[in-house]
């Protein structure tokens, strides 16, 4: 099977790739005209190009693509189709996004691309097998239930993604910082030969980190480009294929002996649903939130989390860094007693959310603004 350094190698590719492209498609888009305008809910004041998407997909196809040439991933691509159904669903979700950055399409017409990308997905066998409930045992997934769960997993993944991008770099980062940590516990879980193999997952994960990494450099505050919906649907799908193919295949019989390996075995799908806590709580109160005002689930706002942090006073930056901290705390919530086997100590995370959340509401600018 592939070597740590050997996926990291890909990662990298993916990101030298992405950092190296992004700036020709920025090119292109001002020529053409493929810009997202100021208005009221943007933080932003000059036309930028928002088809960033376009860069990362062609990061991630080269990565995959060299990952296909290298003797350490035979095993994963002998006499398996479903690399095909990832870059088919993978160009479906560019597609679909690009046609909204570009011309904009309703909600309905954006599910309905989704959907298909799912059904892609479902067609070339990248799905789940089964999911472990906490103290409920393992349930199989019939040949019934498999598309919809996959549809569903596709279509939450891909809006927690798409609601979250609203500052520069959020979503980008946020996203390298999940995909890194359920790498990290892919690779646990395969070391305790406890994934069901060969797995696209890993591979998936780590180049969802490169073309990430390789895009912030230009998205960052002052972004210079935007990944639009083209990058954030991609982004979900490729979160959505990794964390579906890893926990929905590990092995049922398995049997954990200290505390966090017993966790370890008992939420295999729960852990992405926490490392990505940020996106998925936001996008969930935005549909509480559209559903009591009377307001469609698609209708727009500024009502994220990033938009309440700017409120509080917090610049950009500094908001978005409050939020890449705290993906980062939920992932070292749940990485660490599956990784270290050291029973359930949470006491170092703990503290550090804490001063989290102190930073967040008693920051010096703050105080002023509240003050003022």
């Amino acid at each position: 099977m592939p070597t740590i350094g050997t996926y990291l190698l890909v990662g990298a590719v993916a990101a030298v790739v992405t950092f190296a492209v992004t700036p020709l498609v920025r090119r292109l888009a001002m020529r053409i005209g493929w810009v997202y305008e100021p208005n009221e809910r943007t933080v932003h004041t000059k036309p930028l190009p928002d088809v960033g998407g376009i860069a990362l997909f062609i990061g991630f196809v080269t990565a995959f693509g060299l990952s296909r040439l290298m003797d350490s991933f035979d095993t994963i691509y002998a006499r398996n189709s479903e690399q095909w159904g990832v870059l088919i669903a993978a160009a479906i979700m560019v597609l679909v996004g690009l046609v909204d950055d570009v011309r904009d399409i309703s909600a309905p017409a954006k599910v309905a691309g989704t959907v298909l990308a799912g059904a892609v997905l479902v067609g070339f066998g990248v799905t789940m097998f089964l999911f472990r409930l906490p103290f409920l045992g393992v349930t199989y997934l019939s040949d019934d239930w498999v598309p919809l769960v996959t549809v569903l997993w596709v279509l939450g993944m891909s809006q927690a993604i798409n609601l979250i991008d609203g500052l520069d770099g959020l979503a980008a980062g946020i996203v390298a910082i999940g995909a890194f940590s359920f790498f990290l516990y892919s690779q646990h879980l395969s070391g305790e030969g406890l994934l069901f193999e060969p797995n696209l997952g890993p591979l998936i994960a780590i180049i969802t980190v490169g073309v990430c990494v390789g895009f912030l450099p230009h998205n960052f505050n002052p972004a210079k480009i935007f990944m639009g919906d083209s990058g954030a649907l991609l982004l979900g799908l490729l979160m959505a294929v990794s964390t579906s193919v890893v926990g929905g295949r590990e092995q049922a019989d398995a049997v954990g002996d200290s505390a966090g390996q017993a966790f370890f075995f008992l939420a295999p799908l729960f852990i992405p649903l926490v490392i990505l806590g940020v996106p998925i709580l936001d996008t969930l109160w935005a549909i509480v939130r559209r559903a009591r005002s009377g307001k469609g689930l698609a209708t727009a706002d500024k009502g994220h989390l990033h938009h309440r942090l700017m409120e509080m006073g917090h610049g950009q930056r500094r908001s978005v860094l409050i939020l890449w901290g705290w993906t980062a705390l939920l992932s070292a919530f749940v990485l660490y007693p599956v990784i270290t086997n050291s029973g359930v100590s949470y006491i170092p995370v703990g503290a550090a959310m804490l001063a989290l959340a102190l930073y967040t509401v008693l920051h010096p600018q703050i105080r002023r603004q509240r003050g003022a």
